[in-house]
């Protein structure tokens, strides 16, 4: 191949400028395994990696985008080889290493996952690093209790992101009862009933004026997606022996809490981290997404082109953004 297009962020005299760009292989991070872009998928930190101090890429220039999902071209580690459909999240992909929003990505061999036989290239970014989070939160919910209980009234926070829209799919499809989803969007309330919510909380309503030590026990287990102060408001409503996932920082890296939902509730808190899952967990939770969890059909989409990406980064950044937008190449 002579040059192909990617979306490549620099830094110019102190400020940040991303536009797309034909760049050749010599442009690439490092990897032992070529992968033609079939989809990517655009989430919270592909914002975040379009800002000057937005915390995510500290080296330039680099091409964003931590999800990838496509066929091998080339690869030197026999586990992969030509026209072999694979998907990557995570890893360094998109933050440390050039990622996804690029025609050809080169990566190596260890953040591989082969494509499951039940997803396509295309559902596979549906679902992404978003559906993946999703699926870990539920994945530790279950295994702290949820499982045992269908009728579990279960908190899902920042519900109109693809994390929290995702989470709602697969609860309901797994037969959860109970969901209430909790959002800043007025006009989404229809669409998370769709989804699954069997109630929804406007945030403006749920949040106290000031938040107690300990409240009424409201919830069972909880999805938080935001962090900060809205975390901070769900830990004292959680039921006792209740657990709650934490896997986002939009509200903020601050939690100002106290231990009592910990001490006299037995409250869990588990942290969600998608970024350096072991290779045996990540397929795993790939399987389910393929299978139980695979909620690709009942996700809120807007596919675009690599062009329209810089549209959707604003929209994230405002609050404004809706579900999964995922690009095809």
């Amino acid at each position: 191949m002579e040059k192909f297009s990617a979306l490549l962020i620099q830094e110019i005299d102190g400020e940040i400028t991303s536009d797309i760009q034909m760049i050749t292989l010599d442009d690439l991070s490092e990897g032992n395994v070529l992968i033609k872009t079939s989809y990517s998928s655009i989430n919270f930190k592909d914002s975040l990696a379009v800002m000057k101090n937005g915390g995510v890429i500290r080296n330039y220039p680099m091409i964003p985008g931590i999800d990838v999902s496509g066929t091998v071209v080339s690869s030197d580690d026999s586990r992969f080889t030509a026209n072999d459909k694979v998907l990557i999240t995570g890893f360094g992909l998109g933050v440390s290493h050039t990622g996804g929003f690029s025609e050809y990505v080169r990566v190596p061999a260890e953040w591989v996952v082969p494509l499951p036989d039940q997803l396509s290239e295309k559902s596979a970014m549906i679902i992404g690093t978003a559906g993946f989070t999703a699926a870990l939160c539920i994945d530790a919910l279950e295994r702290n209790g949820l499982s045992e209980n269908k009728e579990a009234r279960i908190l899902v926070t920042g519900a109109s992101g693809g994390v929290a829209s995702l989470s709602i799919a697969m609860l309901k499809g797994l037969g959860y009862k109970n969901i209430t989803a909790l959002t800043r969007k007025k006009d989404t309330i229809n669409k998370l009933q769709q989804l699954g919510a069997s109630e929804v909380l406007l945030h403006e309503e749920f949040m106290p004026e000031k938040i107690r030590p300990l409240g009424k026990q409201l919830f069972d287990f909880a999805l938080d997606t935001v962090g900060g102060d809205t975390l901070a408001a769900v830990l004292p409503l959680i039921n006792y022996g209740g657990s709650v996932t934490a896997c986002g920082n939009a509200g903020g890296l601050g939690l100002n809490t106290t231990v009592l939902p910990f001490i006299l509730r037995n409250v869990a808190l588990l942290g969600i981290d998608s970024v350096n899952v072991p290779m045996d967990k990540r397929q795993k939770i790939w399987q389910r997404l393929a299978a139980d969890l695979n909620s690709a059909e009942q996700a809120l989409i807007n596919e675009i082109t690599l062009e329209e990406a810089p549209n959707v980064f604003d929209a994230l950044q405002k609050g404004q953004h809706v579900g999964r937008t995922i690009i095809k190449f």
